[in-house]
């Protein structure tokens, strides 16, 4: 049986390891469109050398009016299977954008499938960079891979579960976006989108989970933190955010910490912000 493979690794880890037999890097970088950036653009410009672009807009569910839903399995299978990737890879994926906005997601998607061999890199293509490590220009084309994937049901909640939770408050509901976003007083990046929160939610802004070189708060101020925002750990959780993305942060902040039992709401504020028959406050939050 194979050594159990962090979920979490640092610079000097993946340097140690680059070019070995089925070790892969991924590229998941993701940004907001209103940023201005390419992430595209970016990986031909430079990456880790031997990581391959992991379009997220593209490995998304491209028949949803939303954005980034689920994929179907066999879809992401293809598409994982283009990359070059298979089932026996270890998997490492970062992204640019120095709050570990976009990689929880793409390593939550993996897993979500039943990759488990998966991590992230701790601080990102920033941290990379900043220690002079070696950068690839040259597109990386792997040979089609082998990949299948199978979706775990319970790691996901759909609008039906999350109205379901206004009731019952059985699942503990954290949303990762700005506590502007959050309360209301700060326009949504995308258009349409009403102000607040799922009434009940708790806020906690996926970019207070690192610190400012990028890398992972300690585990103890990691807990602090979560706690702070008033979570409990041990409780049922589902992470929500704008369109599903940054909430994925929290899920691998409490995996790190243990926690398995979060889910992610996948519609996210892109599908109950947008519709005008769900309930929205815009308080403090819990």
């Amino acid at each position: 049986m194979s050594a159990p493979f962090p979920p979490l690794v640092s610079t000097d880890w993946l340097a140690a390891r680059l070019g070995q037999p089925g070790l892969r890097v991924v590229d998941g970088s993701w940004y907001l469109p209103a940023s201005g950036r390419d992430p595209a653009g970016e990986h031909a410009e430079g990456h880790i050398p031997g990581a391959v672009f992991f379009d997220l807009d593209a490995s998304s569910d491209r028949a949803s009016q939303l954005p980034h839903m689920l994929p179907t399995a066999s879809a992401f299978a293809e598409q994982m299977s283009l990359l070059g990737l298979d089932d026996g890879d270890d998997i490492v994926v970062y992204d640019g954008s120095g709050t570990n906005l976009s990689a929880p997601r793409v390593w939550w998607m993996f897993r979500a499938y039943g990759h488990e061999r998966v991590a992230v890199l701790d601080g990102g293509m920033g941290r990379w960079r900043r220690e002079g490590r070696p950068i690839e220009q040259s597109a990386v084309r792997l040979p089609p891979g082998r990949y299948s994937a199978c979706l775990d049901p319970a790691a996901v909640r759909d609008i039906a579960a999350m109205r379901r939770n206004l009731g019952s408050a059985a699942e503990q509901v954290v949303d990762m976006r700005s506590p502007g976003r959050f309360r209301g007083s700060e326009p949504e990046p995308r258009p349409g989108l009403r102000g607040g929160h799922i009434p009940g939610s708790r806020n906690l802004p996926f970019n207070e989970l690192v610190r400012g070189d990028g890398t992972v708060l300690p585990l103890d101020s990691l807990r602090r933190r979560i706690e702070a925002a008033g979570i409990e750990p041990e409780r049922p959780i589902v992470a929500t955010c704008g369109s599903g993305t940054s909430a994925c942060a929290l899920i691998h902040a409490l995996h790190l910490l243990g926690h398995d039992g979060v889910a992610l709401y996948d519609g996210a504020w892109a599908e109950w912000g947008g519709r005008a028959d769900t309930p929205v406050a815009t308080d403090g939050g819990e």
